[in-house]
């Protein structure tokens, strides 16, 4: 009885140092602080404050032969978001750049009233250079997780939006 006391007492001891021993090495941190709320897109658009509705929001990671694509979009009632990675890789930084137009991001305004009114800036443009990243902090089967930023421009009227502080945790759907 005495044995089985001491080897009890181990398991705890050896359970409680492996349980407080764990920490995220993910390159983001923390997926609340990497990745912000929990099925959502969060942004700063010029500075102003947005985040999808958790149920527009969603992952979708589709592999053919060598290559994986991962699209990420989010959407509120007058904002959205979409982000095209071709070549994705998992965890790792995506830069925005026009000399790799593999890798895509916009950000839309939509007119449900008149379509073809609907906004887009999008990047990279041309000659935009390095404009922004995207980066991948936590790559599961099920949830992806991270932080984006990027200069985008409308075609349109070539007025540019700032997209600083971005955030994604959504759940994947593998194709």
């Amino acid at each position: 009885m005495k044995t089985l006391k001491q080897f009890t007492v181990f398991m705890m001891v050896a359970s409680f140092i492996s349980i407080t021993a764990c920490k995220s090495d993910d390159d983001g941190g923390d997926p609340a602080a990497s990745g912000g709320a929990f099925g959502v897109i969060t942004a700063k658009i010029d500075g102003a404050s947005f985040q999808s509705l958790e149920i527009t929001s969603t992952a979708s990671q589709v592999t053919a032969g060598p290559n994986t694509t991962v699209t990420l979009q989010g959407n509120s009632s007058t904002q959205g978001f979409s982000m095209i990675i071709n070549a994705f890789d998992g965890v790792g930084t995506y830069e925005i750049t026009d000399s790799n137009v593999f890798i895509i991001a916009s950000y839309i305004e939509p007119n449900v009233s008149n379509p073809t009114a609907t906004q887009t800036w999008s990047a990279p443009y041309q000659d935009s250079g390095i404009v922004g990243e995207i980066r991948v902090s936590e790559d599961t089967d099920s949830r992806i997780i991270g932080t984006f930023r990027f200069q985008c421009k409308n075609p349109n009227d070539d007025s540019v939006k700032n997209i600083t502080e971005g955030t994604f945790n959504l759940t994947k759907q593998i194709f």
